[in-house]
This record gives C-alpha cells, structure tokens and sequence, in this order.
C-alpha cells in the first residue's frame, strides 16, 4: 500500500514560465531514460526477487523513482502555467501564440495543444510511453547490470538537460535528480558484487572453446589492440577461413526431413526452378526511354 505525502522530495524553485524547457523535460517524464520507466522495471524485479535484500532495495528504489518523477511532473506544469493559460483564454494573436510555444524550434505546442500543459506520458519529440523500454528477464545478475546501465544514461540525460536551461531553480533540482541517479548505480552494483560468481549471467558455463575467443571481423586501417582484445586475455582469430565453421563442420546449413517431406520439398524446388539462359524483356526495359527527347 501506498501513502502519498504531499511535500515533494526536493523543493521545486521555478523563476519564469518556459514551455519550450517543458517539453524537453518530458524526456524523463515519460521517456526511455525516464523516472516512469526506472520505476516500472524495479517494481516488477522487486515482485519476482526471492532474496529479502535485493527485494527490499528495489522497492525502495522503485518508489524513489515515483517520487522522482512527481518532481520532474510539477516542473513541467509549472513551466507550462503561463502558455497553459494564454492558450486557454486566447489572449494573444495566433501566429505570435504559436511562436512563443515552438519556443526553440521543438514540439512544446504539440503537447500544450494535446495535453494541455499538463505532464505527457511521451517523450520530448512526441513518442508515447511504452512497456518496450523495460527489459526485464528475471535473472539478478542480468537485471542489476541493467539497471546500472539505466541509471547511468538518465543521469546523462539529466546532464544535458541542465546544460540547456539558465534557470538556478531548475538547476538546482535536477542536479539532485542526476546525483540520485548515482546513489541508485552504487547500491545496483554493490548488490551485483554481493552474488557471487556473477559473471557470465544464468547457470550455463559457456563452450570453453569460444569464451575466451575474440574475433577480429573488422580488419584493415583502424584496427586497434587493447585489453579488450589482447592475446593475453583473449585468443585472437584474424583467419577468416578460421572464422567459419567453428565447430569443425562444413559450415553450411543441415536439415534432416521425413523421407515424404524431402520429397515434396524436391518437387517444390524443381517446380521453381530458375532458368539462367532465358533472358526476357522486362516492362522496366520497355519503358526505360520514355520522356526522354
């Protein structure tokens, strides 16, 4: 169950209307990066998780992550007060209402139109939430990866969105929104390092043959050598013949079918078949010098 306090986590300080800025805080309203989708992918770990730690932590992080977005929602309604009104009395001509809602060149007067200044569930170019941007697959030490991962871009998202707006407000709130952001990757990742061995994710080992293999598919100028491909972590495969047919077989694909299905599949086959000496005029060659003097 879920009780709602009414004070927001962090005070929200707004100097002047700015729809433009609104729109492009959607982004972590109802976006991919966004608080929205951070706290539907930990609610739904959490109802799955069996240890009682990593259980308690998501929950704690996934209802932060409401509260997270509470803020981000109170900021784009009150940077929308002053358009949200305009638009709804008409107190201005059009063309000079529909300049000061493009704002910068991007979608504001979109969302004011269809939403009517209010929080969007959609992302700053108009995209709807959906359930695709959570990636979920029930195994910790895959799930923690992605949330690390998670975090990691809404706090880039949160940088940059700083580096667009003047306002100290503004600033000042999402600057502790970003740094929260760094709290939550620390204790995904303390939780990851609590499981032991957790690398490579699930239960099977992988074929020892190919876990230490890297193959070097890009050749030429720019081929570079580093930890993450060096003969001493890796065994390093610039053949290319070598990189066919791996398990010693011909490489080609093998089916085996019923003896009755084989032979359909040959009558298919004959019926179908290609004959490389005719060569037909086509209605594309027929009309290739039309319109041409």
């Amino acid at each position: 169950m879920f009780a709602h306090n009414k004070r927001l986590q962090y005070t929200v300080r707004v100097s002047r209307p700015d729809p433009a800025l609104a729109n492009l805080l959607l982004e972590q309203f109802g976006g991919p990066q966004g608080e929205l989708a951070a706290a539907v992918r930990y609610f739904s770990q959490a109802m799955a998780e069996d240890d009682p730690g990593r259980k308690d932590m998501l929950l704690d992080i996934a209802t932060e992550e409401l509260s997270h977005l509470e803020v981000i929602g109170t900021i784009v309604a009150m940077l929308n007060k002053g358009a949200k009104g305009k638009l709804a009395e008409g107190v201005e001509e059009q063309a000079q209402l529909f300049r000061e809602l493009q704002g910068a060149g991007n979608d504001s007067h979109v969302t004011q139109i269809l939403y009517g200044g209010g929080p969007a569930l959609t992302n700053s170019a108009g995209q709807l939430w959906t359930a695709g941007y959570i990636e979920n697959i029930g195994e910790p030490t895959a799930d923690l990866r992605t949330n690390i991962a998670a975090e990691a871009r809404a706090k880039i998202i949160y940088e940059r969105l700083i580096n667009v707006t003047p306002d100290p407000g503004i600033r000042d709130a999402l600057g502790f929104l970003m740094t929260r952001e760094i709290a939550h990757q620390q204790s995904f990742e303390k939780a990851l390092y609590a499981i032991q061995p957790n690398f490579p994710p699930g239960k099977l080992a992988g074929k020892a043959e190919f876990a230490n293999m890297y193959i070097n598919t890009s050749q030429g100028e720019g081929d570079m050598r580093g930890s993450w491909n060096s003969d001493d972590n890796f065994n390093v495969v610039s053949d290319r013949e070598r990189m066919l047919g791996m398990d010693g077989g011909s490489g080609m694909p093998e089916v085996r079918l019923p003896a009755e299905e084989q032979a359909m599949l040959e009558r298919m086959a004959k019926r179908t078949l290609s004959d490389p000496s005719v060569n037909p005029t086509t209605g594309a060659e027929l009309g290739l010098g039309k319109g041409k003097k």
